[in-house]
């Protein structure tokens, strides 16, 4: 696909701060010169980026999603390397090339009455990208990791997986937000909408929903459906930790008994550069705790990290929490 970047070793390179004696994560990591050469690898887990934030400004969200990739990269390649953080079981497969879609976003006059559907028009074909890749690499066996982005493109991924899959996709969706809203253009509130709509999305739950950004239509559309559900982060806080931990197992349960994606939108954490960013969420260790246990079942095919948006003063912060999440996923 000539819309993705496929990194090398020379590619990464700028990344790098070495010291002598010891060996960096980056340095240990596998690479693939074709999308073909999937099938042949034996690494269990394909990383790839999306540097965009078309999807968050088509939802009037704060822009900077486009950042995390990099952010992700500038921290995760300097880790160690070694008997726990498990390198060799990562295809650093590269990134969706949005560089051209992005720059025709920044064109769009705001003033332009067609101004949201013009970015959505933008949004649709990263999703054929995404979507493409996703189906792509599970289809050669193996679980992709995608980061970077706003949460329209949950899309991409409820899709391409479905595809590969030959049948609709559970998600467990931890997310202070449904992301279920109206389809009447793309962006980042209505992902998991068109992938209702289009039928690739089976059993959905959302853990740690927040009561103060969910319209009323939306509450009354989930609560009339038997496939989809959330958990109150309102209720949540009101346990106590293992509680909480036992309320996420019980979610877990109810999507994983077949294929399920898991989908991280940081906006669902406390105090995290996001684009819609809380001062009420969960704390960084409790997902941690969260993506561990959901890596462990067997049905899971892929994990997606999405909305963070680093500043140059939160840039370190944000690449550290997620390069903890994807060392988490594959441990």
């Amino acid at each position: 696909m000539e819309e993705i970047k496929i990194y090398n070793a020379k590619s990464i390179e700028k990344f790098f701060n070495t010291r002598e004696g010891e060996t960096k994560f980056g340095e240990w990591v596998n690479f693939i010169q074709d999308l073909e050469d999937l099938a042949t690898i034996d690494a269990k887990y394909v990383l790839f980026g999306i540097p965009e934030d078309i999807g968050v400004r088509g939802n009037l969200g704060k822009s900077g999603t486009a950042g995390a990739w990099n952010s992700c990269l500038k921290s995760l390649l300097n880790i160690q390397a070694n008997q726990y953080t498990k390198p060799e079981k990562v295809v650093l497969l590269g990134e969706v090339d949005c560089k051209e879609a992005m720059e025709k976003a920044s064109n769009i006059d705001p003033a332009d009455p067609n101004y949201h559907i013009k970015l959505g028009d933008l949004i649709g074909k990263i999703d054929l990208v995404v979507s493409g890749l996703v189906n792509k690499i599970i289809s050669a066996g193996k679980i992709p990791i995608i980061v970077g982005g706003g949460h329209n493109n949950a899309y991409g991924n409820i899709k391409g997986a479905s595809e590969a899959l030959k049948k609709t996709v559970n998600i467990l969706n931890i997310d202070a937000h449904t992301d279920l809203r109206k389809t009447d253009y793309r962006h980042s509130g209505n992902g998991f909408s068109f992938a209702r709509k289009e039928n690739y999305l089976g059993k959905y739950r959302i853990f740690g929903l927040h009561q103060n950004y969910t319209p009323e239509y939306i509450f009354t559309e989930m609560n009339q459906s038997a496939n989809d559900g959330y958990r109150l982060f309102e209720h949540l806080i009101l346990m106590p930790s293992q509680k909480i931990v036992q309320s996420f197992r019980e979610e877990l349960e109810f999507v994983s008994h077949d294929n399920f994606g898991l989908e991280l939108d940081c906006d669902a954490i406390k105090g995290f550069p996001s684009s819609a960013q809380t001062p009420s969420g969960f704390a960084i260790n409790m997902i941690r705790n969260f993506i561990r246990i959901a890596s462990e079942e067997e049905h899971i095919k892929y994990l997606h990290i999405c909305e963070a948006s680093p500043t140059e003063d939160s840039e370190n912060k944000v690449g550290k929490a997620l390069s903890y999440f994807i060392t988490d996923f594959i441990r």
